[in-house]
């Protein structure tokens, strides 16, 4: 792409996000992106086929934000609970522009399939992308080995939950959503520890199983 494509195809995406945010994601058309956006339709659906793969775009950016703080504030953290924090926190600063459309925006990045599928549909580099982040976050952390391999997804997932609640978060600056972040980490931590009990092992490893065959 050159570089006068490169500047048509941000200045589509920017506008899209600016109309998501100022007239909501339903009340938005392609054909008003393009007309706000100065160029002719078929020349946004060049760029972007959709809304949906305008928000995954967006989806995307977001991650790479995401992953630029989350590794920068990794960097002087040790234990898994204040990296997972960290990590956390970093997500939803970069997810914080979409607040006004959270639902759309998390509907269109991360379709019904993927509950089922995380990494199936349009979106699976970018959720791969992701779940890298948490490859990061147990880096240099005491994880047992048997769920060392699975934990960056499950943390993942875990953070899904946590995206779902701030999607309907109104408290100002979702103020409940950093406070669910600073008290599940440690307590996922906690959780991530007790896994190599003799106790609680095999019942960890049951569900990774039957997780592995709900995806497969």
């Amino acid at each position: 792409m050159d570089g006068k494509s490169a500047q048509t195809r941000s200045l589509v995406l920017a506008t899209a996000l600016e109309m998501f945010r100022s007239k909501g994601f339903t009340k938005t058309t392609m054909r008003g992106i393009a007309t706000a956006a100065g160029i002719s339709l078929g020349s946004a659906y060049y760029y972007f086929a959709s809304k949906d793969e305008l928000v995954l775009e967006l989806y995307r950016e977001s991650v790479a934000e995401q992953r630029v703080a989350a590794t920068a504030a990794l960097a002087d953290r040790e234990g898994l609970a204040d990296r997972l924090k960290a990590a956390l926190h970093a997500g939803i600063d970069a997810l914080a522009p979409y607040h006004g459309f959270g639902g759309a925006f998390i509907g269109s990045a991360l379709p019904p399939e993927s509950a089922v599928n995380p990494f199936g549909g349009a979106s699976s580099e970018a959720r791969e992308d992701a779940v890298g982040i948490f490859s990061d976050v147990i880096e240099g952390t005491k994880v047992p080995q048997f769920l060392r391999a699975q934990l960056p997804e499950l943390l993942w997932l875990a953070y899904m939950g946590v995206v779902l609640f701030w999607v309907y978060d109104r408290s100002e600056n979702q103020r409940r959503t950093r406070t669910l972040i600073d008290g599940a980490a440690p307590l996922l931590a906690k959780l991530v520890s007790f896994s190599r009990l003799p106790v609680v092992k095999p019942l960890v490893e049951e569900a990774l199983a039957l997780k592995a065959r709900v995806q497969s």
